[in-house]
């Protein structure tokens, strides 16, 4: 479905991905994992066409170099970026509708709504209240409702559970893993390696820009140098 091959991005002189290939297939969890630095926002942001890259970069066979940043989602490909990036001053019912911007299609925005309620049963109750009055969890599954607002078949998720609290973190990846159960395919990128690895199908270790190991969930849990490196174990 989403195929990178030797995809580099720089931001002036100082190289952010060197090299990069990946693959995601359809309906598939793809976790990306690495520290602070390692390249991972930067590639959900050149996946989207937020910066400008260069390699081989496709979906469904078609090259996205040429695609404007405002049509990748008419593709889809919604990205949930790191910090939320939501409209603060708006309400969790309008941050939502946002997501559906380019949408027609007014039965299926209405379906995928109830959807997004389903997953977040707290942001029916508080749809009127202001966004920026939610905790930090809240935000969050704001954020990923309205990216599924967008009906991708491809959802990018940038480090979802950076700065929540462990009772909503888990309810959240127990969400993500639920997106995925409904077909869409989910490129994740996230520091907490121990529930990433729990949920993914295949991981990506990011170092430096570039990739460092890959492999399935349960190989890579069971690699002696991710244990001791991103889950503190021996």
């Amino acid at each position: 479905m989403l195929k990178l091959n030797q995809l580099c991005a720089s931001y002036g002189k100082a190289q952010a991905l060197e090299n990069i290939s990946l693959e995601v297939m359809p309906g598939e969890l793809v976790a990306v994992l690495g520290p602070n630095g390692a390249g991972k926002s930067t590639l959900l942001k050149a996946i989207s066409r937020a910066i400008v890259s260069q390699g081989t970069l496709t979906l469904d066979g078609r090259s996205l170099h040429d695609v404007a940043t405002e049509s990748v989602v008419g593709l889809g490909i919604c990205h949930c970026p790191e910090g939320r990036r939501l409209f603060p001053e708006l309400t969790v019912l309008k941050n939502l509708q946002l997501g559906a911007y380019l949408r027609k299609d007014k039965a299926a925005v209405a379906k995928d709504m109830q959807r997004v309620f389903d997953l977040f049963p707290i942001l029916s109750e508080r749809c009127g209240q202001i966004v920026s009055t939610l905790s930090g969890g809240q935000q969050q599954m704001v954020a990923i409702g309205r990216a599924l607002m967008g009906a991708p078949r491809l959802l990018l998720l940038d480090e979802p559970s950076v700065g929540i609290a462990h009772r909503l973190k888990m309810e959240i990846f127990a969400a993500i893993r639920s997106i995925r159960d409904t077909g869409v395919a989910i490129l994740m990128a996230e520091q907490d390696a121990q529930s990433a690895l729990h949920i993914a199908d295949r991981v990506y270790v990011l170092e430096h820009g570039h990739v460092a190991q890959e492999g399935t969930a349960k190989e890579l849990a069971q690699d002696d140098r991710i244990r001791r490196i991103y889950l503190g174990l021996n």
